[in-house]
């Protein structure tokens, strides 16, 4: 089970934000990236400076579900059914917006989300919660992001090119 601070690294996405659906149809799979999922990973670990047993218990891989429904929660039951199909382990607003924008723009994308609150087991975010849980895990989060950025920047010969990003019918980048 998670916990407030847990991490959730997105290896899927449930695209119900309607964001791009114009541009990229939502039955389009936008996979994940594993250079930018390993370095990621690898970030959480060297930031939290946990061990592998210990991160495997704060940071989960699983299915996030984007939505532009603000009040999700208050109708969670319409959802309810499609969330457990999905193996949804996150709920937001964000996440497959960027990873289909950097998926169509074929610009390398990953994504890794700090726990805030947990709506549906009684745990939501209050204000003075809130303040706290953002004095606390909101700095550990970006400097997670930015090691990531360093590590990828720093391995020259990581491919971020991914055939994943091109069709077919494209060349391969040069």
């Amino acid at each position: 089970s998670q916990a407030i601070g847990d991490y959730v690294l997105a290896h899927a996405y449930l695209r119900e934000d309607h964001v791009l659906d114009a541009v990229l149809p939502p039955e389009i799979p936008v996979p994940p990236i594993a250079e930018v999922q390993v370095a990621l990973q690898q970030a959480a670990a060297s930031v939290t400076g946990e061990d592998e047993k210990q991160l495997k218990r704060r940071l989960r891989t699983g299915t996030v579900v984007t939505t532009d429904d603000r009040n999700w929660e208050l109708r969670f039951s319409a959802s309810a059914r499609r969330f457990n199909k999905s193996r949804a382990i996150a709920i937001d607003m964000e996440s497959a917006t960027i990873a289909a924008n950097g998926f169509r723009l074929r610009v390398p994308y990953g994504v890794l989300l700090c726990v805030s609150d947990k709506p549906l087991h009684g745990e939501i975010k209050l204000p003075g919660a809130a303040n706290r849980f953002y004095e606390r895990a909101i700095g550990e989060h970006i400097r997670i992001g930015i090691e990531t950025l360093e590590r990828l920047s720093a391995d020259k010969g990581a491919k971020l090119h991914s055939r994943k990003l091109r069709a077919f019918d494209e060349p391969p980048f040069r």
